[in-house]
């Protein structure tokens, strides 16, 4: 079975395309890295979002949060101090992770906050103003969009 699809056609005929085909080529490739930490994407609302992380074991200061365009990137890395005691069994993972999220236009970061175990990020959608529908009214009269240059004395005279 064939897994990849090939976009070349498409990439000639359209322009400003590119990220989307990337990322459509990009996200058919398993990768077998990004089972780590866990995670939720929830949809709060028509332009809100959520993003969980079970990052158990890990403290707020050793979380690193970067909000770049189009890209969330969450990297965990722990202190150098190990706990004290001999381990009969470790299931708490402790390795240090970095989970990259693709985001769409106008999607910004919002507030992270950490309680018990899980960092949540906020997400939300955030069109420009120039972007938006605006409602254009209809007038009356044509509009005078001619724009007059300063009158010549000599040919007003004649």
């Amino acid at each position: 079975m064939r897994t990849n699809f090939d976009f070349a056609p498409y990439r000639r005929s359209t322009v400003g395309f590119d990220r989307l085909f990337d990322l459509l080529e990009t996200g058919s490739r398993a990768d077998t890295v990004e089972g780590y930490p866990p995670f939720d994407i929830v949809k709060d609302g028509e332009d809100t979002y959520r993003i969980t992380l079970a990052v158990a074991g890990f403290r707020p200061d050793e979380i690193e949060i970067v909000a770049q365009q189009n890209l969330l990137t969450v990297a965990g890395k722990r202190s150098e101090a190990e706990p004290e005691g001999d381990y009969l069994h470790r299931g708490i993972a402790t390795r240090d992770f970095e989970r990259r999220f693709q985001l769409a236009d106008f999607i910004e970061a919002g507030a992270a906050s950490f309680e018990h175990g899980l960092l949540t990020i906020a997400l939300k959608r955030v069109v420009p103003e120039a972007m938006k529908p605006r409602r254009i009214e209809i007038g009356g009269r044509p509009a005078n969009d001619r724009i007059e240059g300063p009158k010549d004395k000599a040919r007003d005279a004649a």
